[in-house]
């Protein structure tokens, strides 16, 4: 390949870095995007290859010269080990949700994605979630891999772009505790204060693993309070300090009150801060333990 277009495809991995981990923009809910991938057949003969456990057919669809670049959290890679990850996932049933597209220029056509993997590999068949950055150049007339970077098989939905606003800057913290603790007083809830900002990416997951269906039942018990710690982590701090939350310890932070604003506990290890990483059953197991002993 001549060195204008590798050097393109290195810019363009940089893109795919900061959209696999959160930072780029993207479709915020994940659903698909009227564009080049809406009819890009080889997207659904890489989806297909994954699902039918065609190993072959997979690695044909990387590029050989150059070798495809790829990069994990594991460090970078080659086709093989990233076709051994694919395949190891074991695919019962798998759903594209295209963020973005754009096609930079002639025979180059960038995708990012997020596959939902229902996975025989994973107890119980579960279901897990790859976000995935993809480069395909167009290579005498076929179209291959030149590029991917993804991220691991992940327990939790993940987002593509931090737009919903969860930490309004005009809030007023402490008047929505109390209105929080009015109401749960009202219906036998208790309150849980969520300390984050808007530019924490794990908070967004968060937020989103709250609104799973099977989360409806115990989040019933809740009045959910988010705590704004704003740009520079130190807003609110006098609440985080009441509450016993150590902000440096990093951000989503959880905090259980009574309707009367007793404090039930509060995180000090920063056990959330890496929610992208955790699982449904770690935060149902904590909203479980702590909600109203009546629901």
């Amino acid at each position: 390949m001549k060195s204008g277009p590798r050097l393109y495809l290195a810019i363009i991995g940089l893109a795919i870095s900061m959209a696999v981990s959160g930072l780029c923009r993207a479709q915020a809910d994940g659903s698909h995007q009227d564009g080049p991938a809406s009819n890009f057949a080889p997207l659904e003969v890489w989806k297909n290859c994954v699902l039918t456990g065609d190993t072959a057919g997979l690695k044909m669809l990387y590029s050989i010269n150059p070798p495809a670049e790829i990069k994990s959290p594991a460090g970078k890679n080659n086709a093989d080990s990233d076709v051994d990850f694919w395949m190891g996932l074991k695919g019962r049933s798998i759903k594209l949700d295209v963020g973005e597209t754009h096609s930079p220029q002639d025979g180059v056509l960038v995708i990012l994605f997020q596959a939902e993997v229902s996975s025989a590999a994973q107890p119980k068949q579960a279901t897990v979630y790859v976000k995935v950055g993809q480069v395909w150049q167009k290579q005498q007339d076929t179209w291959r891999l030149a590029t991917v970077e993804r991220t691991d098989a992940l327990h939790l939905k993940q987002v593509f772009k931090k737009d919903k606003d969860l930490y309004p800057g005009s809030a007023d913290a402490r008047a929505e505790i109390k209105e929080a603790e009015a109401k749960a007083a009202k219906e036998h809830k208790r309150v849980l204060l969520v300390f984050g900002a808007n530019w924490c990416y794990d908070c967004h997951v968060l937020d989103l693993a709250f609104h799973r269906p099977e989360f409806g039942p115990v989040m019933a018990g809740y009045e959910v309070v988010h705590v704004d710690i704003g740009p520079d982590g130190k807003k609110n701090a006098n609440l985080a300090k009441q509450f016993q939350v150590p902000l440096d310890k990093g951000v989503p932070a959880l905090a259980v009150l009574e309707s009367d604003g007793k404090l039930i506990v509060s995180q000090k290890n920063g056990e959330f801060e890496n929610a992208r990483a955790s699982t449904p059953e770690a935060l149902l197991e904590f909203l479980n333990k702590w909600k109203p002993k009546q629901l």
